[in-house]
């Protein structure tokens, strides 16, 4: 049995979802220098904000479980989805930074929690054999956010203003909201055992190895991505007015690599996908610390390293949802709570270490050595517990 195409429409409704949500998410780290300026902060300081979105995702998904685990998934989604429009058409207003810190960190809140239950409702819509087909279709949004959404904030922030490509983002959520009162059917909500019975999956090691190879992989990354603005303009030599295009041609790699993912899948293990990737992002990352002055191989690098991010996304998040029995929806949202821990933890060591003095290029060689280990882990798991 193929995806239909009503079937279709729905996951084309969650895929709007996780392109509002990752242009809020992604589009700060292209703009990084102009928020900076703008609230007077220096940019390691306004690396502070992508942590306080990750904490925000970290904050939200256990949340989520407690306010909303049996209510219907749909109804779910909604609410999701005001809380989202809400924080970042703060983050378009804020004045200071620490308005700007309590905006990020309320637009983070849905975040993870929204990944969570639009991978449930695409894994509940299909057979299982196109789950992670189906969660690839929903991811998909995340890639063409960074394509063409994180590219058009850029843009307007370089002609206008970075709070009007916020407020864009806001206008985003309204346009969700109604696609999924239009495209997703309602669905009941999940079995209520009670707000601990989420996390007895959490007593095997399981969860725990994946959990820990996501953070430790997109922790990598985001050390060095988090600053991919000032790193290909002072180490690379990239003018400045060409980052648009860069930001596209990186969306571009998310958007291969996804595509590639959930082609993947129907031949090889989730284990077995995820590992390699991780084990290419590892390789590109070492090949930016040591070449990273040469522009094309900065920007070859950087294409393998986004597509490579987005290629382990679907099968990372069917991991974690098959391994959370009785706490699917924690274990769905577990996977972004990974990946913004390790967001977070890599804009922090990325910007200790260029305040200590090492520059730029310091944060790729860290990031490599992360991703590295995030690769065995998966490896071992494939191994042992596939």
């Amino acid at each position: 049995m193929k995806i239909s195409y009503p079937v279709f429409k729905s996951l084309l409704a969650l895929s709007l979802g996780t392109l509002g949500v990752c242009m809020s998410e992604f589009s700060i780290m292209a703009i990084l220098p102009d928020v900076a300026k703008s609230l007077s902060v220096s940019i390691p300081e306004a690396g502070h904000f992508i942590s306080a979105y990750a904490l925000g995702v970290c904050a939200g998904a256990p949340l989520t479980v407690l306010v909303a685990r049996s209510r219907p998934l749909r109804s779910i989604l909604l609410g999701l989805m005001l809380l989202f429009i809400v924080g970042n058409a703060m983050t378009a207003l804020a004045a200071n930074s620490f308005m700007m810190l309590a905006a990020r960190f309320i637009a983070g809140l849905p975040h993870g929690a929204y990944f969570g239950v639009a991978a449930i409702i695409a894994d509940k819509l299909v057979e299982k054999a196109y789950s992670v087909l189906a969660v690839s279709i929903v991811i998909a949004g995340a890639t063409i956010a960074n394509l063409g959404g994180v590219p058009c904030s850029t843009l307007l922030t370089h002609l206008l203003s970075w709070r009007l490509a916020y407020g864009l983002v806001a206008c985003v959520g309204l346009a969700v909201i109604i696609c999924v009162l239009i495209w997703v059917p309602k669905l009941p909500g999940l079995k209520n055992s009670g707000f601990l019975e989420q996390f007895r999956f959490l007593r095997q090691p399981q969860p725990w190895i994946i959990f820990m190879a996501i953070v430790l992989g997109n922790g990598g990354i985001f050390c060095w991505y988090s600053y991919v603005s000032p790193f290909l303009t002072d180490v690379s030599g990239l003018d400045p007015s060409k980052m648009t295009l860069v930001m596209t041609f990186a969306g571009a790699g998310m958007v291969l690599g996804n595509s590639l993912s959930g082609k993947l899948s129907m031949r090889f293990s989730s284990s077995a996908i995820a590992s390699g990737m991780q084990g290419i992002m590892a390789v590109s990352l070492l090949g930016l610390f040591f070449a990273g002055e040469y522009l094309i191989i900065s920007l070859v690098l950087l294409f393998l390293c986004t597509a490579c991010l987005f290629g382990v996304s679907a099968p990372q998040q069917m991991l974690l949802l098959q391994n959370a029995r009785g706490g699917e929806m924690l274990g769905a949202a577990l996977a972004q709570v990974g990946f913004n821990i390790g967001n977070a933890m890599g804009a922090f060591f990325g910007g200790l270490s260029i305040d200590a003095g090492n520059g730029y290029a310091s944060t790729a060689l860290i990031g490599a050595a992360c991703t590295l280990v995030g690769c065995l882990l998966l490896a071992f798991y494939g191994r042992h517990h596939a």
